[in-house]
């Protein structure tokens, strides 16, 4: 696809986040399987289901706007995916392994926040008001994962990894 024009752009990068969406769905079940705090294996859980739940929002956008949903694969989440398998597989102790699932999955919330609120603000400017409240609930979501994350951080992952 080439892109010529704000709205071409704006598609393509749909279809960067629909792959991000994707790659997740494949490994967040091995990020759960990982974890062995309870609260963190669960949170992974609810985000993965959260995560299909955003796949079928963006296919819907990418639909509406007769785009194909696997035009593009994002490499940045490739590439996060990866290290985030490499540093699990470098931690033997179960409280640092989940100190260091939490601080991947933070990366990847950070990374899909940047990406679902600039879209949003795409759609916004192109006048899509169907798929900047689309866009706002995924965000929203992702926003909640990290308060999550951070929650748990604080109150009970780090702490135990510290005391290893």
């Amino acid at each position: 696809m080439n892109v010529d024009s704000f709205r071409d752009m704006y598609i393509a990068e749909l279809q960067e986040l629909r792959s991000v969406e994707a790659q997740l769905v494949d490994a967040l079940p091995r990020m759960a399987d990982e974890a062995s705090h309870m609260e963190l294996k669960q949170a992974i859980q609810t985000h993965l289901e959260e995560t299909r739940s955003q796949q079928v929002r963006l296919d819907a956008i990418l639909r509406r706007h007769g785009a194909e949903p696997r035009e593009h694969v994002d490499q940045a989440m490739q590439a996060m995916l990866r290290e985030a398998e490499k540093w699990a597989g470098m931690v033997r102790d179960q409280d640092l392994r989940d100190a260091g699932l939490i601080a991947s999955a933070q990366r990847v919330e950070h990374y899909e926040i940047a990406v679902y609120g600039s879209l949003a603000t795409w759609a916004k400017l192109l006048g899509l008001e169907d798929d900047l409240q689309a866009l706002l609930s995924s965000l929203e979501e992702e926003k909640q994962t990290d308060e999550i994350l951070t929650g748990l951080a604080k109150r009970m992952v780090n702490p135990d990894a510290a005391a290893t």
